[in-house]
């Protein structure tokens, strides 16, 4: 059974209605800081920016890491998965020529669970380790339609590719048993950027997309919504939200899950 979670399409309906509003947040200021005053610069043609960022995210969903085994209900805070976290990596992209634009993200974690039960009857001790890896790479073409000096609106579409690494290791009696599994699928995006100047230093976006359609998972959204300070011309800092979403159910595996939680990041220009 499904955990209660938020429903995708109402989520995707009030991120729409965020980002038409203006009343929005982002994960990084735009190419160019703007004047409080209406006499602005206009924008460069070419522009691109990469912003690091940290996510101190929760997990909440179903999952059954190996094909065909039992679907296992996972709910863990963020410090639940710290205390299990190897590696992770976390990076957005966003470039620009004239009108067009370019968003990218790349999402890296590496956890590792272990447990020992026993001593057991003629087995002795049973130790069990479990290393997982979730990789997703998002990545968006699109077009502004709006650029004023304060506010821009992207649209936007591209796909979202996962893959998943599982490595269970049991050991008993002296012996020691691997299971492994790995898997992946891409799924088809439309999103949204939206960007508002509130003066020269402070901005607000967000962005959002919706997407799998069942191609390769049945559903699939993501959120972000950030305020932002611009140190100077090529450095920016941000604080803000974030949640992705992904209902995936095909060939025995199953991730279905919602990782959420604050986001903050610094925004190289060049």
């Amino acid at each position: 059974m499904k955990p209660a979670l938020t429903t995708p399409s109402n989520l995707a309906v009030a991120t729409v209605l965020l980002l038409t509003s203006g009343t929005v947040a982002s994960n990084a200021a735009d190419v160019s800081p703007r004047p409080a005053d209406a006499m602005v610069q206009s924008q460069p043609e070419v522009a691109f920016q990469i912003t690091p960022y940290v996510w101190a995210t929760g997990l909440q969903g179903d999952v059954s890491p190996f094909r065909r085994v039992p679907t296992v209900q996972v709910e863990k805070s963020f410090s639940d998965i710290f205390d299990d976290l190897n590696f992770a990596g976390f990076v957005n992209l966003y470039g620009r020529y004239g009108r067009w634009v370019l968003s990218g993200d790349v999402m890296y974690v590496n956890l590792s669970e272990s447990e020992t039960v026993g001593p057991l009857p003629y087995v002795g001790a049973i130790g069990a380790e479990f290393d997982t890896v979730q990789f997703s790479a998002t990545l968006q073409a699109g077009y502004r339609l709006v650029d004023t000096d304060r506010f821009t609106f992207d649209v936007l579409g591209g796909a979202r590719r996962w893959h998943l690494w599982n490595d269970l290791k049991v050991s008993a009696a002296g012996r020691q048993f691997t299971v492994e599994s790995n898997y992946g699928w891409t799924d088809p995006l439309i999103g949204a950027r939206a960007h508002l100047h509130l003066n020269r230093k402070f901005s607000l976006l967000a962005q959002g997309d919706i997407g799998g359609f069942g191609v390769g998972a049945d559903t699939t959204w993501q959120a972000l919504a950030t305020a932002n300070y611009n140190i100077n011309d090529r450095f920016s800092v941000s604080l803000g939200y974030k949640a992705l979403y992904v209902d995936y159910d095909n060939d025995g595996h199953v991730f279905q899950s919602t990782l959420s939680g604050p986001v903050a990041g610094v925004t190289f220009r060049f």
